[in-house]
């Protein structure tokens, strides 16, 4: 019997059965993506605001590849600190 993901899952491992359905959100999101950037597009004031890409709506996209996201780590995470808890000396 084949599984969600059209393959039988019996002679996979757990690991395999993981990337396969890891592989098929992504592209399930990358389908949807579009359409939601083409929706918005659609919708947009040309003049007021820039166009939408799919990745703007894309959540399984590596987050050092969107421009607009800042990852926190222990480089930047004292900024933080001192932001929200203040100097504690």
């Amino acid at each position: 019997m084949a599984g969600a993901i059209g393959v039988d899952p019996k002679t996979l491992t757990l690991r395999q059965l993981f990337w396969m359905a890891e592989g098929r959100a992504k592209d399930q999101w990358q389908h949807t993506s579009s359409l939601l950037a083409l929706i918005a597009n659609v919708n947009r004031d040309p003049k007021k605001t820039q166009e939408f890409k799919p990745s703007d709506f894309n959540p399984t996209l590596n987050q050092s590849s969107r421009p607009d996201v800042i990852v926190v780590d222990k480089k930047n995470v004292s900024l933080l600190k001192k932001m929200f808890i203040g100097d504690q000396k």
